[in-house]
């Protein structure tokens, strides 16, 4: 008992200390540049290691990755051996927004971008921008591109305070 409560806070702790290293830790396959934001901790649910992050991903807050599906157990009475869990595949310069959930055999190709709170439970084409329940094709990463260059603030290199002060000057925000 005091064994798996040990481990359950070493397993915490480290999530929370290093992201990217905790996914490695739980097997999850991991390519150049991970980037976590957020405690990975409950992240990849109960088979990390069919997840596979290719290079140069972004995977924001309270985003889930569900490896299989649950509602089997309802069956598992007539049909014992009933298993619906499949590997999910981010390839290359992929980012995942706020609270998406990746379903059971789905691949995001090169060049994507999910939207927050999105529902991925198809295949996503490389240079697609999705986002809805379910995920639906937005845009293509180019047209994404595009009108975020027309839009940024110009302010991207700054980091920290630096970047804090740059964006109240250009808002022109007083703190009161």
């Amino acid at each position: 008992m005091i064994g798996k409560v040990f481990k359950f806070l070493y397993n915490q702790l480290y999530a929370q200390l290093k992201h990217e290293g905790y996914a490695k830790y739980i097997g999850v396959n991991v390519g150049k540049g991970l980037h976590i934001y957020g405690n990975p901790y409950s992240m990849f649910g109960t088979e990390p290691w069919i997840i596979t992050l290719g290079d140069n991903v972004h995977i924001t807050r309270d985003v889930l990755f569900v490896t299989h599906d649950g509602g089997t157990l309802l069956f598992r009475n007539k049909f014992p051996d009933l298993e619906i869990t499949a590997p999910i595949v981010l390839k290359d310069n992929v980012y995942i927004g706020v609270r998406a959930v990746i379903m059971p055999g789905v691949t995001i190709g090169n060049n994507c971008i999910i939207a927050a709170g999105s529902i991925v439970s198809k295949d996503v084409p490389d240079n697609s921008v999705v986002g809805g329940v379910p995920a639906k094709f937005i845009k293509s990463t180019d047209d994404y591109l595009e009108g975020i260059k027309k839009r940024s603030s110009k302010l991207g290199h700054l980091v920290g305070k630096e970047k804090d002060a740059a964006l109240r000057k250009h808002y022109n925000y007083i703190n009161r």
